[in-house]
């Protein structure tokens, strides 16, 4: 033990005298480690992000939509002023209710129903974005009340002019009272508001582009009392044209019991619905727990990629070592000489060199480590504030951000890379100085 003792102090006291040689030597490793640990983080970070948006569509969940095929798009642009357009396409109560046959052990089954053309109240208007409903549409797709109450069962048996509002109406449309209990009318039919939404935070990227619109702009009322006030028509009306899309079902949320059932109910579910709507051309379905799989697989390769490309910046450092340590070699032989002649083994030498070179990789790793945490840590601090800076914020959206996880295993990774790389590189100059030929080295100058 004092022998390994005696050797690390030796080590160390080497290393001292040429601190700004060692750091130097060092500067590879700890930018090869940073670098690591800072691209790791950026992937996690985006992955945990996208994975949130995600699951907050339910993991378990299958989303059929109807929407307009697309030679009736072209064809409905084409259609000059003053015309009229009508459509008919998507989810019918028929499809609906071959679902409900072919689905019987499925947890929920909930239906989505377009109404109107715009939400008022006074002077205000909006382009509507209301919904008949269920009450179970409250749990399978994640939503929290805020204020108030969702709707009810009753509410359904008694096409009650009800409406639950997204928290973006609520803020449009009543910014100093408290929306309960006040009115809200779809076009020219008046609703109660009973209860307003949580945020839920998907109002734009990637979350937005998932369900096709801001959830936070919804409008939710039961469905029996938007079949009782409104048709199956819903208008459009622009400039003096009028448009209309003949649309039994808007959306559809089917609920397996199993996630491990998930990708095996949505193949069953699109082939009954390609016999049905052949081509699939007025109807799209969304699986999460696909694109949670799709995510973590992307993250996955950006984390291979990333972590490669800094690796290069590893076995730079680990060459640099080298090199330093071969120089430092041939400006020590006189030393290495006369502690040949005073005793010292080939062993003894070899033991020093692998020290001094192990002590130099772990203090850049140490470093290397600290520097990647905090540059981590502050581009997922700054980033978000990018537009409230003077001269460059104009640059930036508002809602710009880069989230970023610092991981345990990246860190040890990296570290435990960085110290290998820095004894694999510091054998050859330990092997060569151990080798020294203890009269030569004595006669070098």
């Amino acid at each position: 033990m004092s022998f390994l003792l005696e050797i690390i102090r030796l080590g160390l006291t080497n290393l001292r005298l040429h601190k700004v040689r060692a750091f130097l030597t060092t500067l590879g490793i700890i930018l090869g480690v940073a670098a690591v640990i800072t691209m790791v983080s950026l992937g996690e970070g985006a992955k945990r992000d996208a994975l949130t948006k995600i699951e907050r569509l339910g993991a378990k969940n299958i989303i059929l939509r109807s929407q307009k095929p697309a030679d009736q798009q072209t064809q409905s642009s084409s259609t000059q002023q003053r015309q009229s357009w009508i459509s008919r396409f998507g989810v019918t109560r028929d499809d609906f209710d071959v679902i409900l046959t072919n689905f019987p052990d499925a947890e929920h089954i909930v239906p989505l129903k377009e109404v109107g053309s715009q939400i008022l109240r006074d002077d205000k208007r909006k382009v509507s974005q209301a919904y008949g409903t269920t009450p179970e549409l409250l749990k399978v797709a994640n939503l929290r009340v805020a204020r108030g109450r969702y709707l009810s069962q009753a509410d359904l048996d008694e096409s009650a002019t009800v409406c639950v509002i997204g928290g973006e109406v609520a803020k449009d449309f009543f910014p100093l009272e408290d929306p309960v209990g006040q009115t809200l009318r779809i076009d020219s039919k008046p609703f109660t508001v009973v209860g307003v939404l949580a945020p839920v935070g998907l109002s734009g990227g990637a979350g937005a582009a998932l369900v096709g619109r801001d959830l936070n702009l919804d409008v939710h009322v039961p469905i029996s009392a938007a079949r009782a006030v409104f048709s199956d028509l819903v208008r459009r009306f622009s400039s003096g044209s009028f448009q209309a899309s003949e649309v039994h079902i808007s959306e559809v949320y089917l609920t397996v019991p199993e996630r491990d059932r998930v990708l095996l109910d949505s193949k069953r579910l699109r082939r009954i619905m390609e016999v049905r709507h052949p081509g699939m051309t007025d109807i799209g379905m969304i699986v999460p727990y696909e694109l949670l799989e799709n995510a973590r697989r992307t993250a996955l390769t950006f984390n291979l990629v990333s972590g490669a490309i800094a690796g290069v910046a590893l076995l730079v450092g680990g060459i640099g070592i080298m090199n330093i340590m071969l120089a430092t070699v041939t400006e020590r032989t006189r030393e290495i000489g006369i502690r040949r002649a005073v005793g010292a083994t080939r062993r003894n030498i070899l033991m020093q060199f692998i020290v001094e070179t192990g002590v130099l990789s772990s203090m850049g790793g140490v470093i290397g480590v600290a520097l990647g945490i905090a540059a981590s840590v502050f581009i997922g601090w700054i980033v978000p504030r990018l537009p409230t800076l003077p001269l460059i914020g104009g640059l930036f959206p508002t809602d710009v951000s880069l989230p970023t996880a610092v991981t345990m295993w990246s860190i040890l990774l990296s570290f435990g890379v960085a110290v290998a790389t820095g004894l694999i590189f510091g054998i050859y100059p330990a092997r060569k100085a151990a080798a020294q030929d203890p009269i030569v080295a004595l006669r070098h100058d």
